[in-house]
């Protein structure tokens, strides 16, 4: 019996010698290698973990925040989805207060990495309201859109009507001009023949050109009449010349007329050597008395025009506003 198990002895010495070498071999710890456990639920080290499904994403939707009814506006969008060419594309655009859509567009399979432009459907309109403009897209593999912050695919629009322009205000009418007692009204001098004092195309300027405009010292005692250098100054009633002279820093060359119906009449700012008339010579309405300049205190060629009551410089004399006979005259003239 002792015969018979030495063999034995002997055979799992040996098998257990042979394990020693083996693991001396296999490491230095003197340890198998563990099997992986492909069933405990984690990865195997050394090797990496699934990617993830990549999806469409819009990177661009553009569409204006207001529209008018009718036509829909203009929309652009762009899809990019990394390795895929291609993806199918919807747009719709949803009415808010019914919660369904109002149109919606099939794109089809359009091109990743392209900004895009919706073409609407023959006949499709929006009536005033609030909407949402949305994309939706999958590529082959079914991946549909992803939604983010910052990458939504939905945009807000609102349509609606214009406000109307306000209806323009009735043109006013003109004021009939305040006259004192005694004077005649600017219709009353269209009635007897008066004509405009420019004898050629002309304007009244701005506000620094009114009677009564302030100056340095005073104020603007007449209307100017901008023309250019060298038009005719015409005698807008028939009177007398009282007085024509030259002030350097003022009138410049300047005639005064005392009209045949009571006003003074002061013509300045003529050109040099253009006055036609001289003190004592009777005039009729529309006769040349000047050419307009800029002599004097001007800075530009134009007639300045005064009109007296009671007498030019006399005691108790007073200039009025011109620029109602002027326009009345001007008026007359067409």
């Amino acid at each position: 019996m002792s015969i018979a198990r030495k063999p034995l002895i002997v055979a799992a010495t040996s098998v257990a010698a042979l394990s020693f070498v083996s693991a001396a071999q296999a490491g230095t710890n003197g340890g198998a290698a563990a099997p992986s456990a492909p069933l405990s639920g984690g990865s195997e080290y050394g090797l990496s973990a699934p990617t993830s499904i990549a999806h469409p994403v819009v990177t661009s939707l553009s569409a204006p925040s207001t529209s008018v009814p009718g036509r829909p506006p203009r929309v652009t969008l762009r899809i990019d989805e990394a390795h895929v060419d291609t993806v199918n594309a919807t747009v719709a655009v949803s009415d808010l207060s019914t919660r369904k859509a109002a149109i919606v567009v099939s794109l089809g399979w359009v091109h990743t990495g392209h900004t895009l432009s919706v073409s609407w459907p023959r006949g499709a309109t929006l009536k005033a309201g609030s909407y949402h403009v949305s994309v939706s897209a999958h590529d082959h593999h079914r991946s549909s859109l992803t939604r983010g912050a910052h990458s939504s695919g939905v945009t807000a629009l609102t349509v609606a009507a214009p406000t109307p322009a306000p209806a323009p205000a009735p043109a006013p009418t003109p004021a009939t001009p305040v006259v004192e007692a005694g004077v005649p009204s600017p219709a009353q001098t269209v009635a007897s023949g008066a004509v405009f004092p420019v004898a050629g195309a002309h304007s009244f300027g701005g506000p620094d050109n009114r009677y009564g405009a302030p100056r340095s010292g005073h104020v603007h005692e007449g209307q100017d009449v901008l023309t250019a250098e060298g038009t005719p100054d015409v005698a807008p009633l028939a009177g007398t010349i009282t007085s024509t002279s030259y002030q350097a820093g003022g009138a410049g060359y300047y005639a005064v007329e005392h009209t045949d119906i009571g006003f003074d009449l002061v013509f300045a700012h003529c050109q040099a050597s253009s006055l036609a008339v001289g003190a004592g010579q009777a005039v009729a309405a529309g006769q040349a008395l000047c050419l307009a300049g800029q002599t004097g205190d001007a800075t530009a060629p134009h007639l300045h025009f005064e009109m007296w009551v009671g007498g030019w410089y006399a005691p108790g004399g007073h200039t009025i506003d011109p620029l109602p006979y002027l326009e009345a005259w001007e008026q007359a003239g067409k």
